[in-house]
């Protein structure tokens, strides 16, 4: 690591947003217990305001659960990114402590929270003129599909983008592109293997038309995403 890098630099969310890589490898290096609950309370403000934007379509209690579970996605997902994490990054060329691991991986899901809550209102506006909610009606399915495709391209937008800044800090705490390059995909597994199985058991966050609403399913630890996946593709 850069030993010339400040030691100490004030948390700001618009120095997050502009991806600062001096201030956000000082943020690294000075780890503070405010400092972190800083950006969990990003995490969860962002990520419920998306969640809450995005179930309302279903019902006012999908709302709810959905502003609820989808921090919990993100700070669990960081939470267990960290721990592989901080065990990967030594071995592929970058010499990180598992603190500052799991401050780097802390930092790019604010990031991305942070996005998803400035794109709620927009969501809220979609949900606000798609067709009502009715079992069965063929306009309730495709708006269905219509909240999907949103749903993936904000959630790409928000995750390419943090994960863009991600790899900028990683090249500034002294990796170089080709370590920096090397963590990145490994993180980018991590995060793509264990959210998905997440999100999979923290289901529904949109809900089924024809389903009921619900906080969780009754077969929530049944099967995987990717089982899923597959499945899918072969009745296809």
């Amino acid at each position: 690591m850069n030993p010339t890098l400040p030691s100490k630099a004030p948390w700001s969310l618009g120095l997050l947003l502009r991806g600062e890589a001096d201030a956000m490898a000082a943020w690294i290096r000075g780890w503070t217990a405010g400092r972190t609950w800083q950006q969990v309370a990003v995490i969860a403000l962002g990520g419920g305001a998306f969640g809450a934007a995005m179930g309302c379509w279903r019902a006012p209690e999908q709302a709810a659960f959905a502003a609820v579970k989808l921090p919990l996605v993100l700070l669990a997902t960081a939470a267990g990114n960290a721990l592989l994490n901080g065990m990967l990054a030594p071995l592929l060329g970058l010499n990180l402590r598992l603190r500052e691991a799991f401050a780097a991986v802390l930092m790019s899901f604010a990031l991305a929270a942070a996005i998803l809550g400035a794109f709620s209102p927009l969501m809220a506006f979609l949900v606000w003129n798609l067709p009502p909610l009715v079992n069965g009606a063929p306009e309730s399915m495709a708006a269905h599909r219509v909240m999907l495709l949103t749903l993936v391209a904000v959630i790409a937008l928000a995750g390419v983008t943090a994960n863009l800044r991600l790899w900028q800090l990683l090249r500034h705490l002294g990796g170089g592109p080709g370590p920096a390059r090397r963590i990145l995909f490994a993180w980018l597994s991590v995060n793509l293997l264990l959210g998905a199985q997440v999100s999979w058991i923290l289901r529904p966050f949109i809900g089924t038309p024809s389903l009921p609403v619900e906080l969780l399913r009754a077969d929530a630890l049944h099967g995987n995403f990717f089982e899923s996946v597959l499945h899918s593709v072969r009745e296809l």
